[in-house]
This record gives structure tokens, C-alpha cells and sequence, in this order.
């Protein structure tokens, strides 16, 4: 079963997929997401995101190691799993082949 994406979650999955390994956690999720969308969003609101696509078996996560500048908490680091990169590759199918179907749009 290939799950529907809303506009956040799937913008939040793209941006698990891009960021490298140990950038990919909370507090820099949400400044990438601001960074490529214009749009800000909280930390509680991404972890809500990344929590529900981990629900749904797109990412996967682990503890960090603990780190000096976080006063020696851990961070929890996401990555995307094979289900994940089925599901954007199916989206991106889907929106490249509708977009292809917009009569104004063909040169």
C-alpha cells in the first residue's frame, strides 16, 4: 500500500532524504525545511511529522551521540527507509506524468 503525502510531510521526507546523515535531526530539519520553502515551521511541529512518517514506515530513527553543545543530550537522527524512496519515487511519477498533461505547459 503506497501511503497519500499532505504537502508538509512529503517536503519534510525530500528534506530527511537530502540532508546528511547527522544534520538529519529535529531542530535542523525544520531550518532546512524553512531554508527551501520560505515557510517557517516549530520544532514540536516537525517532530509531529517526523513522528507520523515514521508511523507509517517511511523513516526510521536512532539516538545520536550525546554531544557537548546540546549539554550532553541526544539528538534523535531520522534517514529514510526503502518504503520511503518507493513512495517519493511514486509521487514523482504521478506529478511529472499530470504535469506533463497541462496543455499550456507543452512546447
Amino acid at each position: 500500500m503506497i501511503h497519500n503525502l499532505g504537502h508538509l510531510e512529503e517536503s519534510t521526507l525530500l528534506i530527511v532524504m537530502i540532508a546528511e546523515k547527522e544534520d538529519a535531526y529535529g531542530a535542523a530539519i525544520a531550518e532546512a525545511y524553512e531554508e527551501q520553502t520560505g515557510h517557517s515551521i516549530s520544532i514540536p511541529a516537525i517532530h509531529t511529522v517526523l513522528k507520523r512518517l515514521e508511523a507509517k514506515g517511511l523513516l526510521r530513527s536512532e539516538m545520536g551521540v550525546a554531544t557537548p553543545e546540546r549539554g550532553g543530550r541526544r539528538k534523535r537522527i531520522f534517514e529514510a527507509t526503502p518504503y520511503g524512496y518507493k513512495v517519493i519515487a511514486q509521487i514523482r511519477e504521478n506529478r511529472m506524468r499530470l504535469w506533463s498533461l497541462i496543455p499550456k505547459l507543452k512546447i
